[in-house]
């Protein structure tokens, strides 16, 4: 059996192919790794934050429901407002010119009297 200078050199590049592949093999383990703790971490997250959301949402729907009512009340309170204002001006416009009137009477009679007065 002869080795050739051929062969030694096909020898020496299969030694160093597998020499890269070991090389290479090794961050690639560690790769895959940190994808399995990376893929757990995220399986976590998930677990713990989806309860979260749920109660958020829940919160919100809730604090929806809530805000209608205010709403309601709120416009009921508009309308009374609306209302008292009416009345307001429906009492004024019935009672505050016949009061000026009134009034009026009464200082001119009041003067009248006061001249009377002053005269004898």
């Amino acid at each position: 059996m002869s080795v050739s200078l051929g062969d030694i050199a096909g020898l020496l590049a299969a030694l160093a192919f597998v020499a890269l592949v070991v090389v290479l093999a090794v961050p690639l383990l560690r790769l895959g790794a940190v994808l399995d703790e990376t893929r757990t971490s995220v399986t976590r997250f998930t677990e713990h934050t989806l309860p979260v959301i749920d109660e958020a949402a829940e919160t919100v729907r809730g604090a929806n429901a809530q805000l209608g009512k205010v709403d309601t009340v709120t416009t009921s309170a508009a309308e009374i407002g609306t209302n008292v204002s009416a009345l307001t001006t429906l009492v004024s416009a019935t009672l505050a010119r016949p009061m000026i009137r009134v009034a009026a009477f009464s200082f001119a009679v009041r003067s009248v009297v006061a001249r009377r007065r002053e005269r004898s």
